[in-house]
């Protein structure tokens, strides 16, 4: 039986993800560290669709996490054919009040468990001669600014990373899809509901249904990156002018400086 996997299933863009192909007759496994999430994912899905939905509650910050979940899936017979890392985690801090606990958890789940994920899974795909993965990185990428440089640079990580990986793989029957979305109405965001729907409405923010739909068909397409909204593609351009220097005075700011420094 043949699965796409798809790594912080439980909310957000992955939840979306795993609805998006589940409706498109993929069998699931979703992975995240949020058992009840997880459960409610898979009764939701299996409950609209005639699929098969396994999970996995793991820590994907663990530095084995990839190797343990190949392993399962290989002794289980789960023959992978879409990879899809979107498991992430976004943390606003200038990098010396960060707790390096914090740090290396980021910088695990990011950039450590997505390679070998891709490693893993990428080597069957190949002799398979098929198969697709999907990478989550951000516009952030281009953005190497204050307050986000742990971030931006694990994601710039996964952007370089991925675009190498297409070169690496396609020729082989395996495609390799990055998609590099901004703002996203997420719990990542802690905005009242008003501010929320004001944001998705002129287009600051997208819906993560939209960014999963619009991935799933990039993918699907083979496409090798895909930039969502074009309030995105904008910032990137304008950002991408500027140097990050500009934005160094706002960290002076007495309400900025005091909310940084409680994280």
């Amino acid at each position: 039986m043949n699965y796409a996997l798809i790594t912080g299933a439980s909310s957000g863009i992955g939840r979306c993800y795993a609805e998006e192909m589940a409706s498109l007759g993929y069998n699931i496994i979703a992975i995240s560290n949020q058992a009840e999430a997880l459960e409610s994912l898979r009764e939701s899905i299996t409950q609209r669709y005639n699929i098969v939905v396994h999970t996995i509650c793991m820590d994907l910050a663990e530095n084995d996490a990839a190797r343990s979940i190949y392993d399962r899936c290989k002794a289980r017979g789960w023959q992978v054919d879409v990879l899809i890392c979107n498991a992430g985690m976004l943390l606003f801090s200038t990098l010396v009040n960060t707790v390096p606990e914090k740090l290396q958890t980021i910088i695990t789940l990011h950039c450590t468990t997505t390679t070998l994920l891709c490693r893993y899974f990428g080597e069957e795909m190949k002799r398979r001669g098929m198969g697709r993965i999907l990478i989550m990185s951000s516009a952030t990428t281009w953005l190497p600014y204050p307050t986000i440089s742990h971030y931006s640079a694990t994601k710039a990580y996964l952007k370089n990373f991925a675009f190498a990986l297409w070169y690496e793989l396609h020729r082989s029957g395996v495609s390799v899809t990055t998609v590099l979305p901004g703002a996203v109405d997420t719990p990542f965001y802690k905005l009242s509901d008003g501010l929320r729907r004001l944001f998705v409405a002129i287009g600051l923010m997208q819906r993560p249904e939209t960014i999963a739909r619009r991935g799933v068909k990039a993918m699907l397409r083979g496409r090798r990156r895909l930039t969502t909204g074009f309030f995105t593609r904008l910032v990137v351009v304008i950002c991408s002018l500027l140097p990050a220097r500009i934005f160094a005075p706002l960290l002076s700011i007495k309400p900025i400086r005091e909310l940084l420094e409680r994280v």
